[in-house]
């Protein structure tokens, strides 16, 4: 596959958002660089149900999947 432009990812974030969000829980989706060139990283609260499958590619953009868990503020510092 070759290298995916900055530009690229860009444009296939909200379609990996929308594919993602009927898959898994999405807490988080942003750009990532992979090998020579960019793709989306997609951040799950816990892993899919069994039997799902994720995409490794939505509009020939390379998706980057990690189990995060639950996303909360960090308290303040004193």
């Amino acid at each position: 596959m070759a290298a995916v432009t900055l530009e690229s990812a860009r444009a296939a974030k909200p379609a990996v958002q929308n594919v993602f969000a009927g898959l898994a829980e999405v807490v988080g989706v942003g750009i990532t660089r992979i090998g020579d060139g960019y793709g989306v990283k997609v951040n799950l609260r816990a892993a899919p149900a069994a039997g799902v499958e994720l995409p490794a590619e939505v509009e020939g953009v390379p998706v980057r999947v990690e189990v995060v868990g639950t996303i909360r503020k960090l308290p303040a510092e004193d």
